[in-house]
């Protein structure tokens, strides 16, 4: 779905959407070039688009990307006066070259991913997101889409499936005895409610404070349902390959496996031979088209104003040379 700026009239008077982490460290680096074209990849509630836009001359143009309606209509209010400047689609990021080559743009000054869940994803029970709310296991990033739900994943996942995807994505260490409680239980009742898996992986995890494991196992599911990494690996490719020589690329990543699937690619891109160590010339004809700008994390300030800030990770890196 392509839209201008005004495509939502009823936003009237929307609440903030989502705080943007990093907005100036962000911003700061992700503009290369005032009179430039850049894409938000993730655009949530448009606060990071609001803050570039503000540095733009009125040649500069943004492309803003998200899943989720709810995401594009806030940020459709909170953009409007910038009028024609800024364009909403609607899909995945991993869809950029085929959108932008709809709207015959070649290249692009910059790029930004914030990965994750926003807070007001988070914040709607409705949504199925968090284990602190009851609500229905949907955990789809845009509601619209027709794929699977947590509901499905946990409901139709064998055992070591489910095993295999709470060790792999969630990292948890009870991911066995979790796996188990969930199919016994399942044979008597579909789980259907947040509430629901929250009582049953809680009532095989020891101690009282079980927080840290409620969130990975959460995690683990909001990520298989929507594909995170695999659309991370394929949006960042993507990405890559838009962007002009001297133009930047931006990830905030929020947990270690979206930082290691983003510092791979990057290494890979940077590095340009992926031949064999040893091998006494490079015959893969691998090429270095990136270099690191930096690695940064927020400021005590941003973790004030936002605790989900604490575990962002902002990476930037630069196209040295073109795709040909």
């Amino acid at each position: 779905m392509e839209s201008k700026i005004s495509f939502d009239q009823r936003c009237g008077s929307r609440p903030l959407y989502h705080l943007p982490v990093m907005r100036e460290e962000v911003v700061g680096h992700w503009m290369t070039d005032r009179g430039g074209i850049y894409v938000d990849a993730t655009l949530g509630g448009g606060g990071h688009a609001e803050a570039l836009l503000g540095h733009l001359t009125e040649q500069g143009r943004l492309i803003g990307i998200d899943r989720d309606e709810e995401a594009l209509a806030a940020a459709a209010d909170r953009l409007r006066r910038f009028g024609d400047r800024v364009i909403l689609k609607q899909g995945t990021f991993s869809e950029m070259g085929t959108m932008l080559k709809a709207l015959k743009i070649e290249e692009v000054s910059g790029v930004l991913f914030d990965l994750g869940v926003s807070s007001h994803q988070i914040d709607r029970a409705g949504r199925g997101f968090s284990y602190r709310q009851d609500g229905p296991l949907d955990m789809r990033m845009g509601q619209t889409e027709r794929t699977r739900t947590a509901a499905d994943v946990v409901n139709s996942y064998s055992e070591q499936a489910l095993f295999d995807l709470f060790r792999r994505y969630g990292e948890e260490r009870w991911s066995r005895r979790i796996a188990r409680r969930i199919c016994t239980l399942r044979n008597r009742s579909p789980f259907e409610r947040t509430s629901q898996l929250r009582e049953a992986i809680v009532s095989v995890i020891p101690g009282r404070a079980p927080q840290k494991t409620l969130a990975r196992i959460f995690q683990a599911l909001r990520i298989e349902v929507n594909d995170e990494i695999g659309e991370l690996e394929r949006g960042l490719e993507a990405a890559i390959f838009l962007l002009k020589t001297g133009g930047h690329l931006a990830v905030l990543s929020y947990h270690s496996l979206e930082g290691r699937t983003v510092k791979a690619i990057f290494r890979k891109h940077i590095r340009g031979c992926h031949c064999p160590p040893g091998l006494p010339v490079c015959v893969c004809g691998g090429r270095r088209i990136l270099k690191a700008v930096c690695r940064e994390k927020p400021s005590a300030e941003d973790v004030a104003r936002n605790e989900r800030a604490r575990s962002a990770r902002l990476r930037v890196v630069e196209k040295t040379m073109s795709n040909e």
